[in-house]
């Protein structure tokens, strides 16, 4: 272990001291003698922690630098489990009354003082920490805490200063006996009895340690919780439901929305006056000396040389003049490209109206031209007709190139203005997706902070919170230009860093230029036209599934013998469980019996009580979902309603919909084919649904060249026949239902990466029969076997995946020690270039098709994508015409080694068109 600390060397980047104030309050207060002043005021603690500060300052120098403290009240861990911290003690009064001096002391020392509301100071400490890595400054943490050991990497460092030791990776080990990626696993298993954080029964710290390296994770441990034996494996078994909680309470959070950043935090001066006040106050007597013969050695601010700090200086404009906006347009039209973006009233972009429009020519240098704002006292803004006519030819001038972050949302509030924006050069939000789909948000200010490591002004920070959060009209100006201009020149600053990273890999330009940036417009089409829903037949639906829910409850009463709230977790316990004594599957983390839909699912096999609960809870959200919301979400204007659609969430490319989510709307059930046949086409119309059949087997059959495949899909055989011929042995004409059937699960779950053993449950079989059907699959069909190891193999090497276009697909956890994401990582390696190729196709699909419509078939309209479908309005008498074009144009998409088919149909309604 390395016990050593040091100042760091002038060529050294800039450090960020984070001091845990919280746990050395503690700790100087139970180490110190019982000091007091000459009044009787204890100054123990106060001693020991301003000890500690002068010790760090004169060590190591730091320029960034932030003590961080618990605050007053209630965290969101006790949210989560009430007894959290239960068994502390009350705070002794004695240390209470030291806490105010010791924050004065840290601010006139010239140290940012942290403490945030509904957080715990580790949390603040691991967000912190998080920012500074991403800004490439090294950590020191200065804590005592065995918990912050879990920050630990090679950028981070933990540093005891009453123990005098440091401890970096190598450290974390010999002391716990286990890495630092362990300490959260190794936390959940022993628990913490300071905290009041439930453990194992009887696991401590060497049984932890013992199975961390053994199994590697907490996961793998509770994976192999069956093969444990002894009353250790039987308290670890009896902990499971109990296991998720522990270790999310000790798990520091890293992604708090600090208003303070890493670069904010820099050392101040040190008042001395102040200063040798307290320590006057105090009876600090040597100290307080020290500073009367002038001696401020400890305080002094040495520079540090070559380190970095960088925030570009900007120039950001609020243009109110009608010579400012000339001069204005004239540098947008002569800059070789300009980011843009808008402010309006709302996020729904049918609702929202615009506020004003802000440009960024060039890092720094940015403007916001305001246009309505309208509270008491706003500055005089330039006419807002006479600016949006100005705007329109150059905003719809296709020759001046534009940057936007998340533009289709700014096209749509632009075409609320009779603007249509046109000259889309890049969108920052799909760059940093095609680079890597794999980040969680790509929204502007996390893709700031990850890139240009910036911490952007919030809006809560110019509009506040809740139900008095301001509107951006209600914003004043000097608020409102500051957050407007840095839109657009962070935007614009986005996209100088991300495109040279996509120009060096022409694959991924590819799928920014030819699938994500061209897709943009065509959603932005089908958003804005909407669909045309029944809304009477939905009400009608809607009377009919309260009525059917009202006969489950009554069913589910006379089978209880009692009235009962079937939404309702504690009654269904007492029903369930404790009246009609059924087996109890599970426990909640508190020990309860749970009622999760898992456990129903099992019982309702069994027992005719949970499957009424069961059918309850799914009608019940049919209604509430769709027949009640949908006709709600009709616009009054269009009277359609208008989804949105995300090309930047899933990881393999596929889009995803919401408010409403038309992915989701169930085609199996009598019930979902209802909620479709309310979707409908206006009069002279019909609703054309076009559909790629097999489309992932097709790719299979390309990616893997199995002969066999190829040559089921060459034939337009159906392949899960074939399949089930080559598997049971048999001729293709005598597969019966039930061998179709088994075929198809298999066709289907290989391509998930489904085992034998999930096979078996979902054809109701032994595992041993379904491992038979698996050997026979792979023996018929060798070319997918070889796909698989190779994917696997190729995954292991890169880290990535790719679909047949070039698309990445990260696959982060295929090194992982845990087993059970290490197992999913590889089947998300096989079958992600397969779902990323099907998006990929069908994003190419509709590029095309919008081709075909405007340039000769305006009567056409797409109106949704679903999938694998394409759904269209389009005039009846030429329905057979068109619908086979637009198959032609869809399984034109792509070239593979198999013919890709597309099937139609059409109808009066959506779920006749299908």
């Amino acid at each position: 272990m390395n016990t050593e600390t040091h100042a760091p060397t002038h060529s050294e980047p800039a450090t960020l001291y984070l001091v845990d104030g919280s746990a050395y309050l503690y700790r100087a207060f139970y180490a110190m003698p019982s000091l007091s002043n000459t009044s009787g005021q204890p100054t123990g603690a106060i001693y020991g922690i301003t000890n500690m500060l002068r010790r760090l300052l004169k060590e190591h120098h730091p320029q960034y630098i932030a003590v961080v403290f618990d605050a007053k009240g209630k965290t969101f861990r006790d949210d989560w489990y009430p007894e959290y911290k239960a068994n502390r003690p009350p705070m002794p009064e004695e240390l209470r009354a030291q806490i105010e001096p010791i924050h004065q002391i840290v601010k006139a020392m010239g140290l940012p003082l942290l403490m945030e509301p509904g957080v715990e100071a580790d949390d603040v400490i691991g967000t912190l920490t998080r920012q500074a890595q991403a800004l490439d400054m090294p950590v020191k943490i200065f804590t005592g805490d065995k918990d912050m050991a879990q920050l630990v990497n090679p950028q981070v460092c933990l540093i005891d200063t009453m123990q005098e030791t440091v401890l970096d990776e190598a450290g974390v080990e010999d002391k716990f006996g286990i890495l630092p990626a362990q300490i959260i696993d190794y936390l959940a298993l022993v628990g913490d009895t300071s905290d009041n954080v439930p453990g194992v029964p009887k696991v401590g710290p060497k049984t932890a340690v013992k199975w961390l390296k053994q199994y590697g994770s907490l996961a793998a441990i509770l994976e192999q919780a069956e093969q444990i034996k002894g009353k250790v494996g039987e308290n670890l078994r009896n902990s499971l439901e109990q296991i998720p909680l522990s270790e999310k309470l000790v798990t520091i959070r890293c992604d708090l929305p600090l208003r303070e950043t890493p670069l904010d935090l820099k050392r101040g001066e040190t008042n001395i006056q102040q200063l040798s006040e307290y320590y006057r106050d105090l009876a600090f007597k040597s100290w307080l000396e020290e500073l009367e013969l002038g001696d401020h050695t400890v305080f002094t601010l040495v520079s540090e040389q070559n380190t970095t700090a960088p925030e570009p200086s900007h120039d950001y404009q609020t243009i109110l003049s009608h010579e400012q906006w000339l001069i204005w347009k004239q540098k947008l039209e002569q800059a070789p490209y300009f980011a843009f973006d808008t402010e309006t009233t709302a996020l729904d972009y049918m609702e929202a109206h615009l506020v004003g429009v802000s440009f960024a020519v060039a890092s720094g240098e940015a403007a916001y031209l305001p246009l309505a704002h309208d509270y008491l006292g706003v500055p005089q803004q330039l006419d807002r007709a006479q600016m949006l006519a100005e705007l329109k030819p150059l905003l719809e001038n296709s020759e001046l190139k534009k940057i936007g972050q998340h533009i289709k949302y700014d096209a749509h509030i632009l075409q609320h203005e009779g603007i249509m924006l046109r000259g889309i050069a890049y969108d920052t939000m799909l760059e940093a997706y095609a680079l890597d789909s794999t980040g969680r948000r790509f929204d502007m200010d996390t893709l700031a902070f990850n890139y240009l490591g910036h911490q952007t002004i919030k809006f809560e920070d110019i509009a506040g919170k809740g139900k008095k959060q301001l509107t951006f009209n209600q914003i004043a100006l000097e608020q409102a230009a500051p957050y407007a201009a840095e839109d657009a020149d962070i935007t614009l600053r986005l996209h100088e860093n991300l495109w040279p990273q996509l120009q060096a890999d022409k694959k991924l330009q590819g799928i920014f230029e030819n699938y994500e940036l061209p897709l943009l417009s065509v959603l932005q089409k089908i958003e804005h036209h909407g669909v045309l829903i029944d809304a009477n037949a939905l009400f009608q639906q809607s009377k009919q599934l309260a009525q059917r829910l009202q006969t489950l409850e009554q069913e589910s009463y006379e089978l209880a013998g009692e009235e009962f709230n079937l939404g309702s977790p504690k009654q269904l316990q007492v029903i369930l469980f404790e009246k009609m004594g059924l087996p109890v599957l599970s426990k909640t983390p508190k020990g309860q019996p749970s009622t999760a839909e898992s456990v129903l699912q099992e019982l309702a096999q069994d027992y005719p009580l949970p499957h009424l609960i069961m059918e309850h809870r799914r009608l019940s959200k049919l209604k509430s979902t769709y027949t009640d919301k949908l006709p709600a979400q009709i616009n009054p204007e269009t009277g359609r309603v208008h989804t949105s659609y995300h090309q930047a969430v899933t990881v393999t490319g596929r889009l995803s919909s919401s408010n409403p989510n038309l992915q989701n709307i169930p085609i199996r059930t009598e019930e979902g084919r209802k909620i479709r046949q309310a979707f409908i086409p206006p009069q002279g119309k019909v609703l054309v649904a076009a559909d790629y059949s097999q489309i992932e087997l097709r790719i299979m059959a390309h990616l893997s060249g199995d002969a066999a495949l190829l040559e089921a899909f060459a034939n337009d055989l159906d392949v899960h026949s074939a399949t089930a011929a080559e598997i049971f042995g048999v001729a293709l004409a005598e597969v019966d239902k039930d061998q179709r059937r088994s075929a198809k699960a298999i066709n289907f779950g290989l391509i998930y990466g489904m085992s034998a053993f999930g096979l078996a449950k979902q054809l109701n079989i032994t595992r041993k029969v379904a491992q038979h059907y698996v050997d026979e699959y792979f023996e018929r069909y060798p070319g997918v076997l070889n796909y698989m190891d190779e994917t696997r193999q190729h995954a292991l090497d890169l880290g990535y995946v790719e679909t047949v276009f070039g698309r990445r697909l990260q696959i982060t956890e295929i090194n992982s020690r845990n087993v059970a994401r290490r197992k999913a990582a590889e089947r998300a390696a096989i079958n992600a270039p397969m779902q990323g190729t099907a998006a990929d196709i069908i994003k190419r699909a509709m590029i095309d098709v919008d081709a075909w419509i405007s340039q000769s078939h305006p009567d056409v309209t797409m109106i949704m994508q679903v999938h694998d479908e394409l759904v269209f309005e389009l005039p009846a008498e030429h329905v057979t015409a068109y619908s086979k074009q637009i198959c032609t144009i869809m399984e034109q998409a792509a070239s593979l080694k198999v013919p890709l088919r597309v099937d139609a149909g059409y109808g009066k309604n959506w779920d006749e068109a299908h």
